[in-house]
């Protein structure tokens, strides 16, 4: 069963698909990575993998979406079908599609930090806070599994009901008012932190001098007698962060592919996102180091950064309230606009090999992942301590709770290993004819035989390292 949505426009996938990508860690990781690691040489290495590794996947991914024009999983199955295959390959759809509803039950949690930090902050609670007091503000929200109940049932809820519209009236019409609204948002932040803040040319030299030795060599400081030994590490940062920042691997972007008009280019349409993602993550530094630095704050925070540091900066500034409030709710917008990529596929699926209406997969399959979320809550609190895989052993799994160990798998293991098998199905399985009649290939066009050594050769090796890095099996220095 082929599905009969199709986005309106281009314009509204790449809303959509920029929504998808862009999330929490655009706002807080990207800024604080980069500026650990060299600043603007993070960044030059992190974009040369984002259109060596990153960009070519996705397109993959938007491919093979569009030519299965199904849910992930029946996508890969026709296609297999269509390339002579074993439909087990089928098997990558199935692997997107849970880590997808594995992420959407964490991340709907932490989502729903901020949601209840929006109240926080229109309250006037963090106005003239001490650093402890921030603290203490966020320990007790996540120490009460009652109130991160509640902000995750809430925020499960708006994504549900959106995904109950279907694309026309629920994707569409989501993304074109919250994508331009982010995108508002975040230049009203940067314009507020470079005019109050008189601390904009430090954040702008944090994310944007160019240091090689940072990347290079971490921690180096010969005058103080540090020893100098090269990394890798950094580069494999940056690697790792243009494939996870991208949404890719998880059958979000194969999904929204499903519904792409075939006169639509797939090229030029992936660049456009890629480059409004980054935008974003860049943005984001922008907005937030002046302010952390106008007030004498820690740039290096991590997770700490806007849930506790932020709120003190907005409550010792003019005007803080206002926009630490609009703060919190860009970032409820982005987390709400990459929910909305978790959970489509599943319901897709539901919809096309059940016959289920989209209203009953979608609140079937929200309320399992808002169960699922509970795992997640009760890891902050109550069962802080328990290891559900300690009968293991000494391994990396033995020590986690279900929130970490989720995060873990996902991030670390499955999406990684889905990018991977799709650069080798898009590149090596798929017929020519196929690729070609979806990408435009011609054998004189030089974007389509560029993207095709990417996929084959280049892309391959680099979500390998990222993998193997992750998971603790490769070390350079």
């Amino acid at each position: 069963m082929q599905t009969a949505a199709q986005w309106s426009s281009r314009w509204m996938f790449i809303l959509a698909a920029t929504g998808s990508a862009v999330g929490l860690g655009n706002i807080w990781k990207f800024p604080y990575i980069a500026g650990e690691n060299g600043g603007g040489a993070f960044v030059l290495v992190y974009l040369a993998c984002v259109f060596s590794i990153g960009i070519p996947v996705m397109m993959a991914e938007i491919m093979i979406g569009r030519r299965g024009q199904q849910s992930p999983i029946n996508a890969m199955h026709t296609l297999a079908v269509e390339a002579k295959q074993h439909p087990i390959w089928k098997g990558i759809g199935w692997s997107g599609v849970i880590a997808g509803f594995l992420i959407l039950s964490f991340y709907s949690v932490i989502a729903g930090w901020a949601l209840a930090y929006i109240p926080k902050m229109l309250s006037g609670t963090f106005s003239g806070i001490t650093p402890e007091g921030a603290g203490q503000v966020f320990n007790t929200l996540t120490a009460n599994p009652w109130m991160l109940l509640l902000w995750h049932s809430l925020f499960m809820g708006m994504t549900i009901f959106v995904i109950a519209q279907g694309v026309e009236k629920g994707l569409e019409k989501a993304v074109s008012v919250l994508m331009p609204t982010l995108f508002f948002l975040l230049v009203a932040l940067v314009i507020y932190a470079a005019v109050s803040s008189g601390h904009f040319m430090q954040g702008v030299h944090f994310l944007f001098d160019t240091d090689f030795q940072a990347l290079f060599y971490p921690g180096c400081n010969p005058e103080q007698g540090v020893t100098c030994e090269m990394s890798w590490q950094g580069v494999l940062s940056a690697m790792g962060l243009a494939f996870f920042s991208l949404s890719i691997g998880m059958g979000a972007i194969m999904m929204y592919g499903a519904y792409l008009p075939k006169t639509t280019p797939i090229t030029s349409t992936t660049v456009t996102i890629a480059i409004a993602d980054s935008l974003v993550a860049l943005l984001a530094g922008l907005a937030i180091f002046p302010i952390v630095f106008a007030n004498g704050l820690d740039p290096s925070s991590g997770p700490g950064l806007v849930f506790v540091t932020l709120p003190i900066a907005f409550g010792q500034m003019d005007g803080g309230v206002i926009f630490g409030s609009l703060f919190f709710i860009l970032l409820v917008f982005a987390a709400w606009t990459s929910a909305f990529s978790l959970l489509e596929p599943v319901v897709a699926w539901l919809v096309e090999s059940w016959q289920l209406s989209r209203s009953h997969a979608a609140i079937g399959c929200g309320f399992l992942i808002w169960l699922l979320g509970i795992l997640s809550i009760l890891s902050f609190n109550n069962w802080s301590d328990f290891h559900p895989l300690a009968f293991l052993g000494d391994n990396v799994f033995a020590t986690k709770n279900f929130f970490d160990l989720f995060d873990y798998i996902t991030s670390n293991i499955m999406l990684p290993l889905g990018g991977l098998f799709i650069a080798i199905f898009a590149a090596w399985i798929m017929s020519h004819s196929a690729r070609c009649e979806e990408m435009g290939g011609e054998p004189a066009d030089i974007s389509y035989h560029t993207w095709l050594f990417l996929i084959r050769y280049v892309t391959p090796l680099g979500v390998l390292l990222v993998f193997l890095n992750a998971v603790g099996l490769l070390k350079f220095g």
